[in-house]
């Protein structure tokens, strides 16, 4: 898995028993060589490529040819995780790892949750077509009342066109609540939290100078009805680092610059201290 990484999937590999080891993410993504230098025995391979959880990096083409290169040889199985790339802000859409070769050793999965809502509990997964009949067994034995009209219902709206529009007017409105916070962000906060460069998604993450620690951070904003999350769980191996998780796809961009710079008063004070 990657360090930092989604911690709802390290829960789930631990309780069937998995091992998990962490692999530190660069400004590429996943740093394939550091992996395999010191864990080459995998059995499966856990990414984000798209948009990078917690730290919102795009993996690279290079390294996700250079990923699936290396799945092949040691015969390992990639789980990609899709989970937000339908709302992309800049640079060109780099293709899915499932979607970069024919039959790729690649799980794609994705979720409706955040391109619509979150109580549409619908996602997907795309599979190589060796693992189809296995993977249906599976999900019948263990999920046997799927929600069906749920299903119907989305897919009438994906078959009319009515996602396509949704996104597109949706990532206009991200578009400009991503802008905003980066602009205060720069403006009023400097190297005390330093936003990373996010391409997509409805989050990002900054990590806080030296001396700042996240958890005062948190409490302090939120007596000022600001909200952002420390990084924690996340970070699996030595590569940890104080930081806050910060989202702004549900708030208008005058509410995230007063946001911003509630946390500019708050990080000043942590700072005196």
């Amino acid at each position: 898995m990657e360090d930092p990484g989604y911690p709802g999937a390290d829960i789930v590999f631990r309780a069937v028993g998995a091992t998990v080891h962490p692999v530190p993410v660069d400004d590429e993504g996943l740093d394939l060589e550091w992996g395999r230098h010191h864990w080459t025995n995998a059995t499966l391979l856990y990414v984000t490529p798209a948009h990078q959880f917690p730290l919102g990096v795009t993996m690279s083409l290079r390294r996700r040819l250079a990923l699936l290169e290396w799945a092949r040889r040691s015969r390992t199985l990639i789980f990609e995780d899709d989970y937000d790339s339908e709302y992309r802000y800049q640079g060109r859409p780099i293709p899915a790892l499932q979607g970069l070769e024919a039959d790729a050793p690649v799980l794609l999965a994705g979720s409706f949750g955040k391109v619509l809502f979150p109580a549409l509990r619908l996602g997907y997964l795309v599979l190589p077509g060796a693992l189809v009949e296995r993977v249906t067994a599976l999900r019948s034995a263990t999920v046997r009342h799927p929600p069906v009209l749920d299903q119907a219902v989305l897919a009438a709206f994906i078959e009319q066109g009515h996602l396509s529009r949704h996104v597109r007017r949706m990532r206009e409105v991200y578009a400009e609540r991503r802008a905003a916070l980066y602009e205060a962000a720069e403006r009023m906060l400097g190297e005390r939290l330093v936003l990373s460069p996010v391409e997509a998604g409805l989050q990002t993450t900054g990590l806080l100078g030296a001396g700042l620690r996240a958890a005062p951070v948190v409490r302090a904003a939120a007596e000022q009805d600001v909200e952002v999350t420390a990084l924690g769980r996340e970070w699996q191996g030595r590569f940890r680092r104080e930081g806050l998780q910060l989202g702004f796809a549900a708030v208008p961009p005058e509410e995230i610059r007063r946001g911003v710079e509630v946390l500019a008063g708050v990080l000043d004070r942590a700072r005196s201290l």
